[in-house]
């Protein structure tokens, strides 16, 4: 919860992530808060009453899985909110000339979504989700101590820029406001 709401304020690329993340941990305690708190949030640095409010947030996450019916797979609504949000940013940011510098990086991110819709990923999801999908498989890659090839490390890194970039705007359109057209 606490690098959650910090994630939120200042990337939420990194927010959506770390969100999957839970869900999968969540899913790895077979949705038990009381597996969760004794074999995870326990081991954390926390006082007791941090602790508390982790356990409420993981039982409030695990409550909206079961309502949801994401308990085996998929995304909590609020996450799917979070992408549906960077989505439409990122058909704003393409549609207007004031961001050549977001226009040239999608270009530059182009190919590895095409390569990595031609084998297998999901042609029907954004251009933005393939990334998110991307950049999540190749985390739990590395968590798994798999081999991940210098062509996909090349491809993640171009996609981390990217989102990093798309997160950035996203930031500065709750903070102030992007302005998409000539005014």
């Amino acid at each position: 919860m606490f690098i959650a709401q910090e994630l939120r304020k200042t990337n939420i690329a990194e927010y959506l992530l770390y969100m999957w993340q839970v869900e999968d941990t969540i899913r790895a305690f077979d949705c038990s808060i009381s597996r969760i708190r004794r074999e995870y949030i326990d081991r954390f640095d926390y006082s007791d009453e941090q602790k508390e409010e982790e356990a409420d947030w993981f039982g409030n996450l695990i409550r909206m899985m079961n309502s949801e019916g994401c308990r085996e797979q998929g995304h909590l609504q609020i996450n799917k909110v979070v992408m549906q949000q960077l989505i439409e940013l990122h058909a704003q940011l393409l549609s207007s000339t004031k961001f050549p510098f977001y226009n040239a990086e999608y270009y530059k991110v182009l190919p590895y979504i095409v390569e990595l819709r031609n084998h297998g990923a999901n042609k029907e999801e954004n251009e933005v989700e393939t990334c998110f999908n991307a950049l999540y498989g190749t985390m739990l890659l590395r968590l798994q101590k798999k081999e991940v090839t210098p062509n996909t490390q090349h491809a993640v890194k171009e996609m981390t820029t990217f989102l990093g970039m798309l997160s950035d705007y996203y930031k500065k359109d709750k903070e102030e406001g992007l302005k998409f057209d000539e005014e």
